[in-house]
């Protein structure tokens, strides 16, 4: 069934069914960055800061190892390539369509909580000293708390150490393509890769070092790195897991909606069989011509996926009975022995509706038949 549907959904034909069945996600993620954008001017809470706590803030300001600008890209900007690569090979728009949707809020939801987290707590950076005295001159107020003169949005950033917003994010992106590929390339299904596993886990080895490179600059305390990072994995698990099943099931390389499109077909394709197993079709003209029932009541057609009506005479559906039904069957006299004369017979009856497999069909029951008779 899997190899069988590659194709059978892409952009052009489901595209517009999927857009209008999750208007409202969609909606929901501009809100998001809506209110991201607020969180980012809001200030921070000032948090008292006294000359006794100076000697874990004095650490040396240093600029990023890993930009403020470069997170977006490795953090979704590379997923999404990934992606986009996978629906070129698969042609499943619900994967594709998915995946982003889960992507996008995996980040979007760990960048709000992060920022929310950040303003309330207010925890200063390590290298909040010289942030606060960029001439190294310290002021303090009559209840011993900070007078700073330095720049006020570099004060500012200062107030934003916890939870580390590179790490959350990049556990959020990465983590969430770190089970996006497990389910795809099945790391988890006990045959024993190894090469599986260690695909899986270089996303989050690049999330981890991009936390640890934030304690090297000073930028955060190894607190609010663990923060972020637990955050980030946590938000996109959750996400992952509202679209997608766990990558250690069987059903782990695709989307749950995928699978309800399949269910819902076999489904339709089942309601036209009515309870007697008879195929349901309209009434057709049949133009002045007599109708063929066919070999014993079988129909053969070039449909694989119709099914073969019963015998018109006992309304038993031969094709589907057991070897000791048809063996009653025999005993009773109801079906007689079939010679290949008739089985010719019969095929020129049909005019050429039939294959050459009525003749086959007509040689391999005869044969049983007639041994269950004797």
């Amino acid at each position: 069934m899997r190899e069988a549907q590659l194709g059978a959904h892409t952009l052009r034909s489901h595209g517009k069914t999927l857009a209008r069945a999750y208007m409202h996600d969609w909606i929901i993620l501009v809100l998001l960055v809506a209110l991201e954008g607020g969180l980012l001017i809001i200030h921070p809470f000032y948090r008292f800061v006294g000359k006794d706590m100076m000697t874990d803030l004095s650490y040396p300001l240093k600029s990023n190892t890993v930009p403020i600008w470069s997170v977006p890209i490795y953090a979704m900007l590379l997923p999404l390539v990934i992606f986009i690569i996978i629906y070129i090979r698969r042609r499943d728009v619900y994967d594709l369509h998915h995946a982003v949707l889960g992507l996008l809020y995996s980040v979007l939801v760990t960048a709000v909580l992060t920022d929310a987290i950040k303003n309330a707590v207010g925890r200063p950076r390590p290298d909040f000293f010289w942030r606060c005295f960029p001439d190294g001159k310290a002021v303090y107020d009559s209840l011993g708390d900070v007078i700073c003169h330095g720049d006020k949005s570099v004060i500012r950033e200062g107030h934003k150490s916890f939870p580390s917003g590179h790490t959350s994010w990049s556990f959020s992106g990465l983590g969430f393509l770190s089970l996006y590929l497990s389910g795809k390339i099945q790391a988890f299904d006990g045959k024993g890769h190894v090469a599986k596993l260690c695909i899986v886990i270089l996303p989050l080895l690049f999330a981890a070092l991009v936390g640890i490179s934030r304690v090297d600059d000073y930028w955060h305390h190894w607190q609010d790195v663990f923060a972020g990072g637990l955050l980030g994995l946590v938000i996109s698990t959750f996400c992952y897991l509202q679209f997608f099943p766990p990558p250690y099931h069987t059903e782990g390389w695709g989307p749950y909606a995928y699978f309800q499109v399949l269910a819902a077909a076999a489904a339709a394709a089942q309601a036209e069989v009515g309870e007697n197993g008879e195929v349901q079709r309209p009434p057709q003209e049949n133009n002045g011509e007599e109708e063929d029932d066919g070999f014993m009541g079988l129909h053969l057609v070039d449909n694989p996926t119709m099914r073969r009506e019963g015998d018109v005479e006992t309304g038993v559906d031969f094709c589907n009975l057991s070897s000791p039904h048809v063996s009653s069957l025999a005993k009773n006299g109801k079906y007689p022995k079939v010679t290949e004369m008739e089985g010719k017979s019969r095929k020129r009856r049909l005019g050429g509706q039939a294959t050459t497999m009525s003749l086959l069909l007509s040689r391999r029951f005869s044969n049983k038949l007639s041994s269950v008779a004797q």
